[in-house]
């Protein structure tokens, strides 16, 4: 996301584009440097990097890239979710240490996402019995492609799409190759307020039936409350092609607070509207960009 505002599945169904990545970014009278010249090996000058733009907290993503040549972390000190009222009666928290997103700007338009869940702490209490998993996550790889928007204009939208590494099963890991697309649309309203949509097409591997589609959909709204404090209001929607999937709702809810232009600081909730939904997950994070 940018400064004052927060930043901000199915493709084919455009229309459910109901909803994501908070818009992030004033709008610019007059025209944007030309950047596109610059690469990974010859980096955009700091002078003419674009304000910081970043894929958390909430969950719709940004359709800002990195500036070419530079690499942004943004990372979880943390992570918690708890889910005690899930259909079948089970009661399963989960605790994710020092998730990470490795992005690297490779062009004007495009940077590279690695995202590893790192450590996770999985405990399940089903008929009094409590079973524990404990180990390193999935790995993901994202290509950020910015169609319009990247450098300054009312709107932004980008495609994302991405891989699941068939890492080595385990109790934690499928071991199995998944994927996806997202697109994230970034709208500047009047007052401020930043608005994010987003739609998101996964492909989810079920040892049953092979491959099962699911679909993600948010909302995002932002405002700044000081020049270095935002905050944003989320509504995320999934639902799947998979036999007795239900509907997963959440509301969301956070802060951002600009350390530097560089360093921003993070917190929120997400809260489960749906029965399939975790009860709650709160978070607390970092982004820094080199």
């Amino acid at each position: 996301m940018k400064p004052s505002v927060f930043r901000p599945l199915a493709a084919v169904r455009i229309a459910a584009l109901a909803l994501a990545a908070p818009l992030t970014g004033p709008v610019f009278a007059e025209p944007a440097p030309d950047k596109s010249r610059y690469h990974l090996f010859d980096p955009t000058p700091r002078a003419l990097l674009r304000d910081l733009s970043t894929d958390r907290p909430d969950q719709t993503e940004s359709p800002y890239t990195v500036d070419a040549g530079h690499v942004q972390v943004e990372m979880d000190f943390f992570s918690f979710t708890s889910d005690r009222h899930s259909p079948d009666g089970t009661r399963t928290e989960i605790w994710n240490v020092a998730p990470v997103n490795l992005k690297f700007g490779l062009h004007h338009r495009v940077d590279l996402q690695i995202i590893f869940d790192n450590y996770l702490d999985v405990r399940t209490r089903e008929a009094g019995v409590t079973d524990r998993a404990a180990g390193f996550g999935d790995l993901t790889t994202r290509l950020k492609i910015n169609l319009w928007g990247n450098d300054g204009g009312p709107t932004a939208l980008a495609i994302m799409p991405f891989v699941k590494v068939p890492l080595d099963a385990s109790n934690l890991r499928n071991g199995r190759t998944e994927g996806g697309l997202i697109v994230p649309l970034a709208v500047a309203l009047p007052g401020g307020w930043g608005l994010g949509l987003m739609t998101e097409v996964d492909f989810v591997s079920d040892e049953e039936h092979g491959y099962e589609t699911e679909w993600l959909n948010s909302i995002t709204l932002s405002r700044g409350l000081t020049e270095r404090l935002g905050y944003f209001v989320e509504f995320v929607a999934v639902v799947g092609t998979a036999p007795g999937f239900d509907v997963q709702s959440t509301a969301n809810t956070g802060l951002t607070f600009a350390v530097t232009d560089d360093i921003q600081l993070d917190c929120g909730c997400n809260f489960g509207l749906t029965r399939s939904a975790p009860d709650f997950q709160p978070f607390a994070g970092l982004s820094v960009r080199f």
